[in-house]
């Protein structure tokens, strides 16, 4: 038997499958979740960390600051400027330098401006503006010499904060970056909370778009971005028995820089409140222990733009 195409066949009706039953979890074991990191600084933007910023930059100077290749320059640029302390230290080692500083938050520019102003020798050589690294808000060839310390760790794009820098800065002119390569911490006696916090802290700042091992990385990227003459130095702090006044201040300096990140990293489920106090504990311990052994190391990069 034939049907007759012109008559439409009924369609079937669709099967609703039954509704699943939904259980709800007892309230009392409902897992909270933890807050993720926002993108940004790890160790937030607040007085105390400010403080710090200040306290780190003169700690860290005779190492940071080393036979600079500024003489020469009368326009400084220095990207990630903060709250003004790596200004102060060049504006105190080159008399001529006119320094502008770049930096995203509006709370550390006010910052550097108040310290900047209360120092007689800054006065009217600083230039303070906000802005990202990745688009500096400057034409080309408008500096003749670059400086950036401990800022490529937190930005997103290294690469492109590069080829910006290359961009404002003139023929010839130096540029020098400082920067982190923490896979060199050691420390003796064994610390295992702090290990643990250590790779808490460096997982968290990936996660937050940074790269706390950018140093290893500085010859590449700047070669990456045309730079020349690119030579790079591995400074690094090994201090045991043989410097025993340095290696107890060196240790006060590293367990305020940890500390520093434990209340944004305790906030987004990072570390537990045990870890970071068996982390203080460690340390208080590491610090009276005679034969204690801290070691750290960093790496300086020095380049140049092309000549014409």
């Amino acid at each position: 038997m034939h049907r007759d195409p012109t008559i439409a066949r009924p369609m079937p009706a669709k099967r609703t499958p039954p509704a699943r039953a939904r259980t709800s979890r007892p309230e009392g074991k409902r897992k909270p979740r933890a807050a993720k990191p926002k993108r940004g600084y790890l160790h937030g933007y607040t007085p105390d960390e400010q403080d710090r910023l200040q306290r780190q930059a003169a700690f860290l100077a005779d190492a940071v600051h080393d036979r600079l290749p500024f003489r020469r320059c009368r326009q400084l640029l220095e990207v990630g400027c903060g709250t003004g302390a790596q200004t102060e230290i060049l504006l105190r080692h080159f008399p001529q330098l006119m320094v502008t500083g770049v930096d995203r938050s509006a709370d550390n520019l006010q910052r550097a401006r108040s310290n900047l102003a209360r120092v007689p020798y800054c006065k009217g050589r600083f230039r303070l503006q906000q802005g990202p690294a990745e688009t500096l808000p400057f034409g080309f060839d408008a500096f003749d010499g670059a400086f950036l310390c401990w800022i490529l760790e937190h930005v997103e794009d290294p690469a492109r904060t590069l080829a910006e820098v290359r961009r404002v800065l003139r023929a010839g002119s130096p540029v020098v970056v400082t920067e982190v390569m923490n896979a060199t911490f050691f420390l003796d006696p064994y610390s295992p909370d702090t290990l643990r916090y250590w790779r808490a802290f460096n997982d968290t700042q990936l996660e937050l778009g940074g790269d706390p091992y950018v140093g290893a990385k500085l010859g590449n990227l700047l070669l990456g971005n045309g730079f020349v003459d690119i030579h790079t130095e591995v400074k690094t702090f090994h201090l045991d028995n043989r410097v025993p006044a340095e290696r107890t201040e060196f240790l006060a300096y590293w367990t305020e820089l940890l500390l520093s990140g434990a209340p944004a990293l305790a906030q987004a489920g990072k570390v537990a409140p045990e870890v970071i106090t068996g982390m203080q504990r460690e340390l208080q311990r590491v610090a009276r222990d005679p034969d204690a052994v801290f070691f750290y190391s960093f790496v300086q990069a020095r380049a140049r733009v092309p000549s014409v």
